[in-house]
């Protein structure tokens, strides 16, 4: 497949979506944290929410933690990233002056960081080469017939190899739109899509 011709209509199809608007940190990475087995649309207004409330580190440590489980209340397993939240902002003030760090390794020590979090953190908070992969990025990347792969990590791996460095941060935010608009996990609106003259899924 012309990696990047796919790129190309992606980028066409959602001129503004290879960026989430979000560059501070902080907000990437909480709100990252908050995403886990929640829809972005439940996601986002709460983290808005929390953050027009608390909105640094030293605020977030402060906060009573009911509040906090009371304003993240819509989204997944509110009370468990309610207590993470509070201990990555403990973390960040004790170890790190306060500042996200902009390396793999340190995110990863934090709680309920995995690497799509911190790829997500990387990519689109710091502009770094780093490739996220969700569900979405996931399930269309095989659907397309890109690669052959059973999880995230082993996807991760196999789409650097395809995709130019100079794509790997948008990747995600394009491949999300799509999956939430038309590749959708079930009933998927091939008729409509973009790539559908290039998806094996189609052409078979």
């Amino acid at each position: 497949m012309d990696i990047d011709e796919l790129m190309r209509r992606l980028f066409e199809l959602y001129p503004e979506g290879y960026t989430d608007g979000f560059s501070d940190p902080f907000f990437v990475l909480i709100s990252t944290v908050m995403s886990h087995r929640t829809r972005d649309d439940v996601t986002y207004p709460a983290a808005r929410k929390l953050f027009e409330r608390f909105s640094t580190p030293e605020e977030m440590v402060r906060a009573d933690v009911n509040e906090i489980e009371t304003l993240i209340a819509d989204v997944g397993f509110y009370r468990v990233k309610a207590g993470r939240i509070k201990e990555i902002s403990r973390i960040l003030l004790e170890k790190h002056d306060g500042r996200v760090p902009d390396d793999m390794d340190t995110l990863l020590e934090f709680p309920g960081v995995g690497r799509k979090t911190a790829n997500c953190v990387l990519a689109h908070a710091f502009l770094k080469d780093a490739l996220a992969v969700d569900t979405h990025v996931h399930r269309i990347s095989n659907r397309l017939g890109l690669i052959e792969t059973k999880v995230p990590e082993e996807t991760e791996t196999e789409l650097k190899k395809i995709f130019p460095r100079r794509y790997w941060r948008h990747v995600n935010l394009l491949l999300v739109k799509l999956g939430q608009n038309i590749c959708r996990p079930i009933s998927p609106k091939c008729g409509i899509c973009t790539l559908n003259n290039m998806c094996p899924k189609i052409l078979l």
